[in-house]
């Protein structure tokens, strides 16, 4: 089993300056944004947001495996582009009936003790229908409950059987399979891999027979579509979609466990109001 990275005390302030700068621009972008926007007008005001808030994008030009350098500031994906959407992808402008997926990821701090901040939010532009608001709340609660399960004494499969649990069984909807959460901190991905369902074989996913341990911080994401859990892409390009076309959802929290049980250093988002007029 690999030993995790944990957070040092010198860089918790960091660590949770960085995640203050993401809520900030979730918050702002919240206040800015009305029906019409493009996502080019999205990335752009992400990109003046962040410097403002004296940050910068880690998600900009980040290569993850065969893929093209990534080419916008964060992560816009609309309906059935579940992640990774781009500012180019999606040429009209948003309207009733969309469902828009805002992932920002930041590097905060001095340079050479920068953190990093991860976290993701669902809006509607105009009011949802009462399936899709129903998506929208299965995707919120899975997370607080999933959080709940980050404390010492649990394991990380703790959290993907509630997540799961609560999302298919008790809600009817399709956890996306083969994306998830991860470890933060000096890096965007590290230690540990946080899927959002069980394995299904010995070996699939060996963190998560893995102990919380106090001093990890996570970005936990579960991703949720209506009709399947399944996803398709373009070859090794960025947009990750549902594989039926379905609406889908994403949320994102930063967790730090402690020894009192998870810190949630995003928790802020939930106040936010995600119907947009």
């Amino acid at each position: 089993m690999p030993i995790l990275p944990k957070l040092a005390h010198a860089d918790l302030p960091t660590a949770v300056a960085a995640a203050e700068c993401v809520v900030k621009t979730h918050q702002r972008f919240r206040e800015w944004v009305k029906p019409g926007v493009t996502l080019a007008q999205v990335d752009a005001f992400v990109a003046q947001t962040l410097a403002d808030l004296k940050c910068r994008s880690c998600f900009l030009h980040y290569r993850a495996g065969k893929s093209p350098l990534f080419p916008s500031h964060a992560c816009l994906s609309v309906n059935d582009c579940v992640v990774h959407g781009t500012a180019a992808y999606f040429g009209r402008p948003l309207q009733k009936g969309d469902l828009f997926k805002l992932d920002i990821g930041v590097w905060h701090g001095p340079k050479g003790k920068e953190m990093i901040g991860d976290a993701a939010w669902t809006y509607s532009f105009g009011k949802p229908t009462a399936q899709v608001r129903k998506l929208m709340d299965c995707g919120k609660e899975s997370l607080r409950r999933g959080c709940a399960e980050l404390k010492p004494g649990n394991r990380y499969l703790d959290w993907a059987r509630t997540v799961q649990g609560y999302v298919e069984n008790e809600c009817g909807f399709h956890l996306v399979r083969g994306l998830g959460g991860h470890g933060i901190g000096k890096k965007l991905h590290q230690a540990p891999y946080i899927s959002n369902v069980v394995p299904d074989y010995q070996g699939e996913w060996p963190e998560s027979l893995l102990s919380c341990e106090p001093g990890v911080l996570v970005a936990v994401e579960p991703m949720i579509a209506i009709g399947t859990g399944a996803v398709k892409q373009v070859g090794n390009q960025w947009p990750v979609y549902t594989a039926d076309n379905s609406m889908s959802v994403h949320y994102e929290h930063d967790v730090l466990i402690t020894e009192k049980g998870p810190r949630i250093l995003t928790a802020a988002l939930e106040q936010l109001d995600d119907v947009i007029v």
